[in-house]
């Protein structure tokens, strides 16, 4: 049950009752009077020698009725629970909605991206950047998948960071097998965003090697990508030409020889999106650092409207209408 304003006024701005069936219980008083049997009251005697007080006792006794009614509706009133909604209230928060596509292979476990004076394992080096990356974006949609011989979703998108990060925290290699399935990773990502009808579709694929698993190439679900609108962002990790101490000395190698970068651009450049290349932990840092930059979703809005519990006031009346009814039976009126 809702109290409108007056036409001119926020035809939003108004009382309700959000127990209003609660007024039903208004006559109850009324109805246990009528059908609950009166008290035979006994023949008085009469003195004629004492003074008469009938003149006083039917107004005192009308007061008192009239107090325990008031009460019974502050009551009932209070428990109808009335509120007061005020104005709604839009809000236009900017968001984005970023699928992160994370590679599972067991080359992940490669310890070839310098962190300072150490070398830590790719794996290592994309939960701490991500972990970072993902407690910056308040107020994004992010999701998140893993894929190996196939790909899997982990988290849907969803607003809350913490969720997205500790997935990420927990994984460990080996979990979903030691290939690579760069096609059904993209594949599955698109089809969480059409599922989910997100107004801006991106996606941050990480991987170090090539596609070599999965049922899905990952050309062609660029071009599936492509024709959904999603963007796609392309990351090759991993340290490339390094030099390591051998039986022989120190040996050039290509920690990244199985980097099919080449693909990776040809993704990067059918959806639209970029390709980054990343060497070390400090390049992987920057990179999320530009992909930050993407444009936010303006047409994101949430709306909602203040609310006052306006309860307490009859409790209130009731509370002071009780201590006076009180004091009018002690002094027995």
């Amino acid at each position: 049950m809702r109290f409108r304003q007056k036409e001119g006024e926020q035809k939003l701005t108004n009382f309700e009752l959000v127990w209003w069936w609660m007024l039903f219980l208004l006559p109850l008083p009324l109805i246990v009077y009528w059908l609950v049997p009166a008290v035979k009251k006994n023949t008085a005697i009469h003195l004629p020698y004492l003074p008469s007080q009938t003149t006083q006792t039917q107004p005192r006794n009308l007061l008192s009725k009239i107090l325990a009614g008031l009460i019974w509706v502050c009551l009932i009133l209070a428990a109808a629970r009335p509120v007061y909604f005020g104005a709604p209230i839009t809000v236009n928060p900017k968001h984005r909605d970023l699928m992160l596509v994370v590679d599972l292979s067991y080359s992940m476990s490669q310890k070839d991206m310098k962190d300072g004076n150490h070398y830590i394992s790719r794996l290592a080096a994309v939960k701490n950047v991500l972990s970072k990356f993902i407690e910056e974006r308040k107020g994004d949609r992010l999701g998140l998948i893993f894929f190996a011989n196939h790909a899997y979703l982990q988290t849907p998108l969803t607003f809350d960071r913490n969720i997205v990060a500790e997935q990420l925290r927990q994984v460990v290699l080996k979990l979903i097998g030691t290939q690579t399935a760069i096609g059904e990773g993209i594949g599955l990502a698109t089809k969480t965003f059409i599922d989910n009808d997100a107004p801006q579709r991106v996606i941050v694929l990480l991987t170090d090697g090539s596609n070599n698993s999965g049922v899905l190439g990952p050309i062609e679900a660029a071009k599936i990508a492509h024709k959904y609108h999603v963007k796609i962002y392309t990351v090759g990790v991993g340290a490339g030409e390094m030099t390591v101490n051998g039986f022989f000395g120190q040996q050039q190698i290509n920690t990244s020889a199985d980097l099919d970068e080449k693909t990776l651009k040809e993704i990067a450049n059918i959806t639209g999106g970029k390709y980054f290349r990343a060497h070390d932990n400090q390049q992987l840092k920057n990179i999320y650092n530009t992909i930050n930059k993407l444009e936010p979703v303006t047409n994101a809005s949430q709306t909602w409207r203040p609310q006052t519990e306006w309860f307490g006031l009859p409790l209130a009346v009731a509370l002071l209408l009780s201590a006076i009814l009180m004091i009018l039976r002690r002094n027995h009126v």
